[in-house]
C-alpha cells in the first residue's frame, strides 16, 4: 500500500505495518504490569506482581522471582531465599504475592537463589525485573 505524503493523520495510520499476531496455536506474549515492593522487616521483602497472558501460576512466580533477584542486587546483597508465593487469576489478570528474605551470604534452606544468576536468566527469558 502506498500513502500520499500529504494525507491526513487518519489516513496515515493505515500505512503503518499491522502488528503481527502470533501464529495459529501460539499464545500472545505475556504483558507485565509492574511490581510493588514492600520491605517488611530488615531482610524480609514482599513483592506484588501483576501480569496478563501467563500460561500458569509458574509464570507469575517467575516474574516475582525476577523482581526479588533484582531487588536483592539493588540492596547490595547477593542472595535471596523464597518463603512463599500466592497466585490468583481473575478476568485474565494474574497477581502474585511473594515473600523473600535477602542476604549478603547464601542463606540456609532449599529455595535459595543467586541473584546475579537469576537476573541474567530473567533477561534471557525477557522477564522484566524491578
Amino acid at each position: 500500500m502506498r500513502c500520499a505524503a500529504g494525507a491526513a493523520s487518519l489516513i496515515l495510520a493505515g500505512c503503518a505495518a499491522a502488528p503481527h499476531a502470533p501464529p495459529a496455536g501460539e499464545a500472545a506474549p505475556p504483558l507485565y504490569h509492574g511490581v510493588q515492593t514492600r520491605l517488611l522487616d530488615g531482610d524480609l521483602v514482599n513483592f506484588l506482581v501483576e501480569m496478563e497472558g501467563a500460561g500458569s501460576a509458574a509464570d507469575v512466580a517467575a516474574y516475582a522471582e525476577c523482581a526479588a533477584a533484582q531487588y536483592t542486587l539493588i540492596r547490595g546483597y547477593g542472595f535471596a531465599r523464597h518463603l512463599r508465593t500466592n497466585v490468583d487469576e481473575e478476568g485474565g489478570i494474574w497477581r502474585g504475592d511473594a515473600v523473600y528474605t535477602i542476604s549478603p551470604a547464601l542463606p540456609q534452606g532449599a529455595k535459595t537463589l543467586d541473584a546475579e544468576v537469576v537476573v541474567a536468566t530473567c533477561a534471557e527469558n525477557e522477564i522484566p525485573t524491578v
